[in-house]
């Protein structure tokens, strides 16, 4: 797998019928490795291991019902009351990070209503959070680590 702009992190991956599994901490099982997996697992392990999100409040591609259509978020992470702190929207290394890309991350947080946002393919990370009085994305330089 490519070499992404995060860590080196030691990843358990096994071969089965000649096709690749990484085990996800948050899921608990393996899964089938594909780049944009590769890139949530690397954010996953960013979140837990460099942010200190404890992975009881991580959630990874869960199913979200959006103006009566059915989307699944890559990563959402809550805080302890159980609000949404962050949501992560991944792509594959090759997929360039565009308008469209914060377009479908802010139509999902229309809804969940996240303190902060990450958009990432792996290679370049893009953190926000939402004015939402002015209608509009605040880069940060990144994501605040995890206090309780």
């Amino acid at each position: 797998m490519q070499e992404l702009n995060f860590k080196r992190y030691p990843f358990r991956i096994k071969n089965k019928e000649n096709k690749l599994f990484l085990f996800d901490l948050v899921r608990k099982k393996f899964i089938r490795l594909t780049p944009e997996e590769w890139v949530r697992q690397h954010v996953v392990w960013y979140l837990h291991y460099e942010l200190n999100y404890p992975l009881s409040l991580i959630n990874v591609e869960k199913e979200i019902l959006l103006h009566h259509t059915k989307k699944r978020y890559d990563i959402v992470v809550f805080d302890k009351k159980g609000n949404i702190q962050l949501i992560v929207e991944c792509k594959a290394p090759q997929i360039k990070i565009s308008q469209e890309t914060f377009d479908q991350i802010a139509r999902y947080n229309l809804e969940l209503q996240s303190a902060y946002l990450m958009v990432t393919n792996g290679l370049d990370h893009y953190y926000c959070t939402m004015d939402y009085s002015q209608e509009k994305y605040v880069f940060l330089k990144e994501i605040p680590t995890y206090s309780p």
